[in-house]
């Protein structure tokens, strides 16, 4: 399963890739200096967005189809060697050699080219016959919407933050220009953030402080009408017909002016300020010391709707997480009659890594069983193996929401042996010469690049416009870059001043001055 999930990973965002190579400044050179043909490469373009555009519903329907798991193998198999094809064309093009043994330097690169796309277009006629939609297809399986009521014999090791953040909810809004004062708690898929939000709505000590309370479970599909509805159905304890948004924030406002009112936004995936200023709208009247209460996996959403205070929530400690499991895994929570079973058990929780949802779902999985034998059996099994549906759709939805370059480094890790302990900087640079991170827009510091000791990879494109003197130029350590194979510099004259100047901007470029094993250097705009 955990195969599956990361594979789709790869062609999500290789296809992009290729979509960016193709239109490279080194592609159109080898088709200008040899004899391929451009519109051979732009029907090779048009197959993969045939396939691209189905590629959303393919990685869905391949956890439930086996056949469309196949033909995500091989339109993996097919792209890469599509990519294989784009990294050699730069290689040949500068290989005098090669070009003097060969008359026809793109008769072989055309031939493999053709197969490619007679492959793609058997995969097209296929993708209609497996039944894959273009645009998002198929979504993933619904889980349960969260409701405000809680077990709390439950919940263990949240006692410290929940008194903490009651103390928050019972004080005003002195941070907030707002009425309303947002507080948002961040973690990812299964640490609890909907417990801890239902263990704080339903304190008692709350409940008598505000007048008004509302639970919304938003999920992934921010809906302001049904939000909205939401709201006020809550807030007035009857149901509403109208769809009307204008009607029902009029509702919403009258209802809750000047009340001290809580509302909690459970499980809110909308990065979008915009729609989060739609729904606050009606909310502005309410009283001072009104509060939000977010849950989310993304700190972006808390930035979006302004939060004044954020709290991470992390995992269980391992006592926390072993009494927790005691209660689901043994009849009454007790394990003193089982001391084999309980050696096995501490290392079962120990693999769950303090996350309750996988805690709960091993211990209710294990429920009555007694033999250590299928005890073991869930020890050494992986967790996306185990046949329980309560872990996977939680982590595998953090996945799916991954923009495409980012799902791309993160299956890139599947390729190290289990328990491996990344360095992030080695990460980094790993990830960098794969061709994997994203170039960002925006101007790279010198502090940045010299942050890079070890740099190695295909190449590294950094804007040196905001350089102003040569002793910035040097903090880069270029000449310490010995495993990178292309540079590109590019001045920006805009933020360059031009007043003092040529002889400055020579300065900072000797300071530059890379590695001996540099292959390519590019200087744009000097």
């Amino acid at each position: 399963m955990a195969g599956a999930l990361v594979g789709g990973a790869f062609l999500s965002a290789s296809l992009q890739v290729l979509f960016d190579r193709l239109a490279s400044r080194e592609v159109v050179s080898f088709i200008r200096g040899q004899t391929l043909s451009d519109a051979l490469l732009k029907k090779l373009e048009r197959k993969l967005l045939v396939v691209h555009a189905v590629l959303n519903d393919a990685e869905v329907k391949q956890f439930t189809n086996p056949y469309v798991k196949k033909w995500l193998v091989l339109l993996k198999e097919a792209v890469y060697d599509a990519e294989d094809i784009l990294d050699e064309m730069p290689q040949r093009l500068c290989d005098t050699r090669w070009k003097l043994r060969s008359p026809k330097p793109a008769q072989g690169i055309e031939s493999r080219v053709e197969e490619i796309i007679d492959r793609l277009e058997d995969m097209a006629r296929d993708r209609d016959v497996l039944g894959l939609k273009e645009g998002d297809g198929e979504k993933l399986s619904q889980r349960w919407p969260s409701t405000s009521l809680v077990d709390e014999s439950l919940v263990y090791g949240r006692d410290q933050i929940k008194e903490e953040m009651v103390q928050l909810l019972l004080s005003d809004n002195a941070r907030s220009t707002d009425a309303m004062g947002v507080i948002s708690i961040v973690g990812m898929g299964g640490t609890g953030k909907t417990t801890l939000a239902q263990l704080l709505y339903n304190n008692q000590r709350v409940k008598e402080h505000f007048e008004i309370k509302a639970w919304v479970c938003v999920s992934e599909e921010f809906d302001p009408i049904r939000v909205t509805k939401t709201i006020l159905e809550a807030v007035n304890s009857s149901t509403s017909s109208t769809t009307d948004l204008n009607l029902l924030q009029v509702q919403l406002k009258e209802r809750i002016n000047m009340k001290i009112f809580l509302l909690v936004l459970d499980d809110v995936w909308n990065e979008d300020s915009c729609d989060w200023d739609t729904l606050r709208t009606p909310l502005i009247v309410s009283a001072k010391g009104s509060k939000i209460i977010v849950t989310t996996r993304s700190t972006n959403v808390a930035s979006a709707m302004r939060a004044v205070h954020t709290r991470y929530l992390g995992g269980l400690s391992s006592e926390d997480g072993w009494s927790l499991f005691k209660k689901l895994a043994f009849e009454n929570g007790d394990s003193s009659g089982h001391p084999q079973l309980e050696e096995i058990g501490e290392k079962i929780v120990h693999k769950c890594q303090g996350l309750p949802l996988a805690i709960k779902a091993m211990g209710s999985l294990l429920h009555s069983k007694v033999e250590a034998r299928e005890w073991d059996d869930v020890l050494n099994s992986e967790l996306w193996d185990l046949p329980t549906d309560a872990v996977l759709p939680a982590l595998r939805l953090s996945y799916y929401y991954l923009p495409s370059h980012l799902k791309r480094c993160f299956s890139y890790c599947s390729i190290f042996p289990k328990d491996y302990e990344f360095e992030k900087e080695k990460l980094v640079l790993l990830w960098m010469a794969e061709g994997l991170l994203e170039q960002s827009k925006s101007k790279k510091r010198m502090e940045e690049i010299g942050s890079i000791e070890g740099a190695y990879g295909k190449s590294c494109h950094f804007k040196v416009g905001d350089v102003v003197c040569d002793r910035d130029a040097l903090e880069a350590n270029m000449k310490d870059k010995k495993y990178l194979d292309e540079l590109k510099f590019e001045w920006d004259y805009e933020n360059t001043d031009l007043g003092g100047v040529v002889q400055n901007r020579r300065d900072i470029l000797n300071s530059l001055q890379p590695h001996t094993n540099l292959k390519r250097l590019h200087i744009y705009s000097f």
